[in-house]
């Protein structure tokens, strides 16, 4: 019958069958000890915070660290930037933050790929063979792309892993593509923090708390710039 459709795919193999249901297994397993055991109670904001600034100056690598285990784990990324710019404030905040990010977002792509890529190319037919080449053509602008607009992070790791996508590609389109929304989010919470530590309320009418708004707010219409640019330009293509 698939020689009779033009089409040469194999099903799969028992190797990717095994790999697939271990991935499935580990992503229910994931969401499940995060969100229904007392694995729960540790990623709380006021765990981690306690917790990292118990250990001094170990806490940055240690942060970031745990950053890719959530990442992992599919804890919120919202709860762990706050954390990261609540504890190193809004600029070096950031970069632990990005660096976490990095590390989480490397690790799971290399998890969907070992485990889930060999199954999903045995599913992919002729008609569906052409966009997996053009995402490894494109990969870099694809990944830049969905991450600008904010595409789920940790199911978009994962996922990924499964494409023809070359990692160089999808790390560097990853590393640009967060810089945007990563840096806005801590500077706007880390700029908060400030405020609230040094007791002084007027610099809540600062231009730091002023910008920090002002990018927030525009971090959340970027989605919709970046398609809108996109449609323009595939409109004159």
């Amino acid at each position: 019958m698939a020689e009779q459709n033009g089409s040469t795919r194999k099903g799969p193999g028992r190797g990717a069958i095994l790999k697939i249901l271990a991935l499935l297994l580990f992503i229910v397993a994931a969401v499940y000890s995060v969100q229904f055991t007392q694995l729960r109670e540790y990623f709380t904001q006021e765990t981690l915070v306690a917790f990292l600034e118990d250990i001094g100056w170990w806490a940055p690598a240690v942060f970031s660290l745990l950053y890719a285990i959530g990442v992992c784990l599919f804890v919120p990324g919202t709860l762990l930037a706050g954390v990261g710019a609540a504890l190193f404030g809004p600029y070096v905040g950031f970069v632990f933050v990005w660096i976490g990010a990095m590390l989480g977002a490397s690790t799971a792509f290399f998890i969907g790929r070992t485990l889930g890529r060999e199954f999903a190319a045995s599913l992919i037919g002729d008609r569906l063979k052409k966009y997996d080449e053009a995402i490894e053509r494109n990969g870099f602008a694809t990944v830049l792309y969905l991450r600008l607009i904010y595409f789920p992070f940790t199911p978009m790791n994962f996922g990924m892993g499964l494409t023809r996508v070359r990692f160089w590609d999808y790390f560097f389109g990853t590393a640009f593509g967060i810089v945007v929304g990563t840096f806005i989010f801590t500077f706007f919470i880390g700029t908060l923090r400030d405020v609230w530590l040094s007791g002084e309320w007027s610099g809540l009418l600062s231009w730091q708390v002023f910008l920090s708004v002002v990018l927030f707010a525009f971090s959340l219409y970027l989605p919709r710039l970046v398609k809108k640019i996109k449609g323009e330009n595939g409109a004159q293509e």
